[in-house]
């Protein structure tokens, strides 16, 4: 004879199928979505970029090793040092970015892991309600059940419903232990998410103080220059016509997109180019250029006391026609507003935006720096109106005068 299946009484079979009824409504509390959903590729993507701008940087590092103490190649030099700064700039910008995503991708975790938990529990209470019932109801013979059945129909349905009861046991066992390996594996990820984050903090104090260094050896090089003024006198005249040339070029593309476009411009409504600063140390026109370095008739102001990581602003909304490196200016941003109305935004240690780029007032250009021929951080700032330089100050409300 067969051995009967045992199990509750009909009681028990009808609380059962409450109990199914619960399980599928359950709905757990939803996590409020996070702003920008971060996963591991997105940092892998930072972490390649950081390897290419390491490879770049030792690079740079060769060129310089390999220049001798020739007075004659200090432009050269300077000009190295210079885009190491801008490598060590994105360096640093890179690992921040690490460090949020990083952030994000914890913040994850965490709410999947909490999740999870959350499940575990109303699941493991289902376990643990399942188990009372059989405690207390006893077992019954399945095949009492059948037996009981009125008609084939109703037998039909008897055999499909004790099916479905030996069915649901088992999957509230196999969904407890599925719920319980995701919270062992989100746990493990949380903690190397936490570990990584820690590690690209501490590389990020690394990263600012190399940054660092390397600011102070460009002015303890243009310190040099301005010390030994008589032994790179050719090379201050370099200085001084480069930025001539570029002066003069800047305001040449102002007035001949002028005449290609028909939109007409608009002078002022120029907000300060940076939030740090209002101290001016250096005019604009006539003046004895800082050190015996770089042009005699200034064609804009120097905004002094902003230090290395002042965030640049575009002081009115425009398009970028300029985003470069140069001998005077180092890295420099020029933006057109039209009619011949332009800005000029140099000696940055970064830039944030290419050609063609069109940006809104208070939008960040870069960050502040001395690259170019520049004694000290500061932000030079020129206005064109017309296709011609004007002085700044007019526009620039509340400066303090430092020269």
């Amino acid at each position: 004879m067969q051995k009967p299946f045992k199990k509750k009484t009909p009681n028990r079979f009808l609380w059962i199928a409450l109990l199914l009824i619960c399980i599928s409504t359950i709905v757990l509390p939803n996590l409020q979505p996070t702003a920008k959903a971060i996963s591991q590729s997105d940092i892998d993507a930072l972490q390649a970029d950081a390897n290419k701008l390491a490879a770049k940087k030792k690079g740079l590092q060769s060129k310089l090793s390999a220049l001798s103490n020739d007075k004659s190649k200090v432009l050269e030099k300077k000009e190295l040092l210079d885009e190491q700064i801008s490598v060590l700039s994105d360096q640093v910008s890179n690992v921040e970015d690490q460090i949020a995503d990083f952030d994000h991708l914890i913040s994850q975790t965490q709410a999947q892991l909490d999740e999870a938990k959350e499940k575990e529990a109303a699941q493991y209470q289902l376990f643990c309600k399942r188990v009372r019932a059989m405690e207390e109801c006893g077992t019954v013979s399945y095949w009492s059940v059948l037996f009981k059945a009125d008609n084939f129909t109703d037998l039909l349905s008897r055999i499909d419903f004790v099916n479905e009861i030996m069915e649901s046991d088992q999957r509230v066992i196999d969904d407890l232990k599925k719920l319980q390996d995701e919270i062992s594996a989100k746990q493990n990820d949380l903690k190397d998410q936490k570990a990584e984050s820690e590690s690209a903090k501490a590389d990020l104090v690394a990263k600012k103080s190399e940054l660092n260094t390397q600011q102070n050896a460009t002015v303890s090089l243009m310190k040099q220059i301005e010390e030994n003024e008589a032994d790179y006198k050719s090379t201050l005249s370099e200085i001084a016509k480069e930025e001539d040339a570029t002066n003069d070029k800047i305001a040449q593309m102002a007035k001949e997109l002028a005449k290609q476009s028909s939109a007409k411009g608009t002078y002022g409504g120029y907000i300060w180019p940076e939030a740090v600063s209002k101290r001016i140390s250096s005019p604009f026109g006539k003046r004895t250029s800082p050190g015996g370095i770089g042009s005699t008739n200034h064609k804009g102001v120097d905004i002094c006391g902003v230090g290395y990581t002042t965030q640049v602003l575009a002081a009115k909304a425009g398009t970028v026609i300029v985003s470069q490196y140069s001998s005077s200016y180092g890295n420099y941003v020029v933006i057109n507003h039209n009619g011949g109305n332009a800005t000029l935004y140099a000696h940055l240690s970064s830039r944030k935006v290419n050609v063609g780029d069109t940006v809104a007032q208070g939008q960040v250009l870069g960050i502040t720096g001395c690259t170019g021929h520049s004694t000290g951080p500061h932000l030079h700032f020129g206005i064109t109106e017309d296709g011609e330089w004007v002085d700044p100050l007019k526009y620039l409300a509340n400066y303090m005068k430092n020269w």
